[in-house]
């Protein structure tokens, strides 16, 4: 079987040479995105747009390169996200358009314009039938369905429950519509170790459904089942690792899902993808502060395969040095620390990455093997 193809050039330019947005439309050209035909085609470029105070998502510049390449090709793009289901600044349409323009993107900016793919409350949504494995169907937004070709522009970083999150991370829980999201989450509810819980109440900050509840007797947490989604941003905020998700499978289960969503979202139509590992910082850009990078800067990867370029991104990240002051370098450095060979299970332990690539290659949406071609 011939491998995937998955294109990469680094970050490097020279003075009063090509810029970076340059060197980006000169690699996905190379990577062959013009062999998909735009004429007149709706292009949905998914991409995050960053939580409000994040300030390591992808700069608007490499949106608008690629934005610029599909106008040249004869394509009418937009950018779009889906809302989110937990606090924060892009719940709704009108919260999440402000936010993305505070962050940079709009028309002026960007080239073109940004679209909420699943509508003003997260409710416009269509049920695509996928057939899989945990999922029959999948809720996407109404946009990104709508869309003739569907572009992926994603920031490779860390994750704390998938381990990282690369193209199938952006386009399957990206895509999903808020009660898209909901499904690819009610696999399990997390639990609190009492013993280790300081009663800091920095997860329930972080929880929008009331799934966290606050003992003032014995000043610790506990988790409501009734209205715990099992979303997983408290495992990300707990310091104290007092909280892990209570069914071990839970997260294998959701990266099979977000699998499952992801074809859902490219099945029968033209796809391309780019991947960017560049300001890797330790968690999703969902979350409201984005902490040191745990990683150098990598360079940029191009492919029409997505489990192909997630996987070379991967192992371009475990092939790099930890950056010292972050918090992988800080977990290295403790005294009861458990070294899994691997960076993002360091930054994560609760996290799984592995899952969704090997199921995405069991539903046929791409292969873990791939030929490397590097870009100069």
């Amino acid at each position: 079987m011939e491998k995937s193809k998955v294109y990469f050039a680094d970050f490097r330019t020279s003075y009063g040479g090509e810029s970076m947005p340059a060197k980006l439309k000169r690699l996905i050209k190379t990577a062959g995105i013009g062999d998909i035909d735009f004429e007149n085609k709706l292009v949905a470029i998914k991409m995050h747009f960053g939580e409000l105070g994040n300030v390591s998502y992808l700069r608007p510049n490499y949106a608008k390169a690629v934005v610029d390449v599909i106008k040249e090709l004869g394509g009418k793009p937009f950018l779009t996200d889906c809302n989110t289901l937990y606090v924060g600044s892009r719940k709704n349409a009108l919260e999440h358009l402000e936010c993305a323009w505070e962050n940079g993107f709009s028309p002026l900016s960007a080239g073109c314009p940004v679209i909420i793919g699943d509508g003003l409350k997260g409710t416009d949504d269509i049920e695509v039938p996928v057939e899989g494995e945990y999922c029959k169907t999948a809720k996407i937004g109404r946009a990104v369905m709508d869309a003739d070709i569907f572009i992926s522009l994603s920031h490779f970083k860390g994750h704390e429950e998938a381990g990282f999150g690369g193209t199938i991370k952006n386009i399957g829980m990206g895509c999903g519509s808020r009660a898209g999201k909901a499904d690819m989450h009610n696999n399990g509810t997390p639990t609190i170790n009492t013993d280790k819980c300081r009663g800091c109440r920095k997860c329930q900050k972080i929880c929008a459904n009331g799934g966290l509840k606050y003992d003032e007797q014995a000043h610790k947490m506990s988790v409501d089942e009734n209205n715990c989604l099992g979303c997983g941003r408290c495992l990300g905020e707990c310091n104290f690792d007092a909280i892990s998700f209570r069914k071990a499978n839970a997260v294998e289960v959701l990266d099979a899902k977000i699998a499952e969503y992801t074809k859902a979202v490219i099945q029968d139509r033209p796809h391309f993808h780019i991947n960017l590992i560049v300001d890797v910082s330790p968690f999703c850009d969902c979350h409201s502060e984005n902490d040191a990078p745990i990683l150098p800067d990598i360079g940029m990867f191009a492919s029409f395969d997505p489990v192909a370029i997630d996987q070379a991104c991967a192992d371009a990240c475990l092939q790099a040095k930890p950056i010292e002051n972050s918090l992988l370098g800080d977990n290295m450095k403790k005294p009861d620390f458990h070294d899994y060979h691997d960076h993002f299970k360091n930054s994560s332990p609760e996290s799984e990455w592995k899952f969704q690539l090997s199921h995405g290659e069991k539903i046929g949406i791409g292969s873990r093997e791939y030929e490397l071609v590097v870009i100069k």
